[in-house]
């Protein structure tokens, strides 16, 4: 795999990451501001402030283990093992890694690590 491609992967990694960190950020606020207000109002208002906090920790969640996946993804670049796929140690294929730039297995392991996970 080229040079040129890993430290574009890299740049489009620490894009993801910032905006992650940022969104997380954002969230924290929002939830802080939920839970200060969600004293006052009716009950339906209430129920609906504790509906969207439970959502926003589900997106801190995601957001998270996504974040994690980028961190390693950038290890392996600084390892020098960024590309390959972590269980049969072929190359994955830069389209693969342009559309998921933190992917750690070729398409056919992940596949079959899906069909066992069922």
């Amino acid at each position: 795999m080229e040079q040129a491609f890993i430290e574009k992967m890299k740049e489009k990694l620490l894009e993801q990451k910032n905006t992650i960190l940022e969104s997380l950020a954002a969230q924290d606020e929002d939830y802080k501001k939920i839970v200060e207000a969600g004293g006052s109002g009716d009950e339906i208002d209430v129920a609906s402030d504790v509906v969207d906090g439970r959502l926003l920790e589900s997106l801190g969640a995601q957001d998270s283990n996504r974040l994690q996946m980028i961190n390693s993804a950038l290890d392996r670049i600084k390892q020098g093992t960024y590309g390959r796929c972590l269980v049969c140690k072929e190359e994955i294929p830069e389209e693969r890694l342009e559309a998921i730039p933190y992917a750690f297995m070729c398409i056919d392991c992940q596949s079959r690590s899906e069909r066992q996970n069922r």
